[in-house]
């Protein structure tokens, strides 16, 4: 495009230093190369009879049909490769999200969904984000994420984003009203799949609840719940973002649930002596009547329905599972 502009602008320039060589005024000259280059074809504004004006005015004539079709073939092949890419690039995108297994979900792109999206990127965990603002998708695209754009409340997005397939939904737009939709959507086209939801408003938690969803998460209560941690409990809360956060130690916390196939159902943790074997701590015993054992005593013996809460490295935690079967591990998170 800018060639063919450098071409154009070179011929008007050229049209007129001619036409002013010949005697003609500046507004002559740029009138007669503006109506010859443009096709427009108005009737000259001097009579072009002799050869050295005929000559000039046909080099001008094939020079601008040249530079104006090639600025002009330049903007179409600028605008045609811009939506091709546009389009394969959305097509290569799709045949990505098709492959995906037990995947999350993320629907909103906003300041808690950027979030959550890199917190899921730096742990590896594969997940698609569902935006309903095209004008974002350059941003989302630029980080490398499987997107789709379109309003999750639709079926049909959701469906594009994979959900039959997905293990997770976490819906976090900004407004509690689409949340409630979009987790009442989800929760008819897959059962099964675990929903988290953003609320804002302390009332609309027992809504998402009704409507599906598996867990609420209130931001605001979270914040405040923290701020009061930091002023009554400041070490604890340090000593609990030491042993989580990635950066530091790079330790995690893990709740597998029990199966009835596995080695631990039935055995108290005094006998399956877990700590020693694989290196992990157990933190808490979730029962299958809601009770929380915690700390374990390690008397009781664990059965099919009860949750064991595991704090260790990846390795650990990779090394618990190799040493009580992939039974156990199914639901490892």
């Amino acid at each position: 495009m800018l060639a063919g502009l450098s071409a154009l602008v070179s011929v008007i320039t050229f049209g007129i230093i001619g036409y002013l060589m010949m005697g003609w005024s500046f507004s002559d000259a740029l009138y007669m190369v503006v109506i010859t280059v443009s096709g427009v074809g108005f009737s000259e504004v001097r009579p072009v009879i002799g050869v050295i004006e005929r000559t000039h005015t046909i080099l001008l004539i094939t020079f601008g049909i040249v530079s104006v079709a090639y600025m002009v073939a330049g903007f179409l092949q600028f605008v045609t490769e811009g939506e091709i890419r546009k389009v394969l690039g959305h097509q290569r995108v799709r045949r990505q999200i098709e492959t995906l297994k037990d995947h999350t979900i993320v629907a909103g792109f906003g300041r808690m969904g950027t979030l959550v999206s890199e917190e899921l990127s730096a742990g590896g965990i594969p997940f698609v984000v569902v935006e309903s603002s095209p004008e974002r998708s350059a941003e989302i695209d630029k980080l490398g994420y499987l997107y789709v754009i379109g309003d999750a409340t639709e079926e049909s997005v959701l469906q594009e984003a994979g959900l039959e397939h997905a293990k997770y939904l976490v819906t976090v737009v900004p407004s509690d009203s689409n949340n409630v939709f979009i987790t009442l959507t989800a929760r008819q086209l897959a059962p099964n799949v675990q929903i988290i939801a953003r609320a804002e408003m302390p009332s609309t938690q027992k809504k998402l609840r009704q409507a599906g969803a598996n867990h609420v998460v209130l931001p605001a209560a979270i914040g405040a719940r923290r701020i009061t941690s930091l002023v009554l409990n400041p070490y604890a809360v340090q000593f609990i973002d030491l042993m989580t956060h990635r950066s530091h130690l790079a330790i995690e916390m893990d709740e597998v649930s029990i199966e009835a196939s596995s080695p631990l159902a039935g055995k108290t943790l005094r006998d399956a002596d877990v700590g020693r074997k694989t290196g992990v701590v157990v933190v808490a015993i979730k029962k299958g009547d809601g009770r929380v054992d915690f700390p374990p005593t390690g008397d009781e013996p664990m059965t099919e329905g009860d949750s064991i809460v595991l704090l260790g490295s990846r390795a650990k935690l990779d090394q618990f599972c190799k040493q009580y079967g992939d039974a156990t591990c199914d639901n490892h998170g």
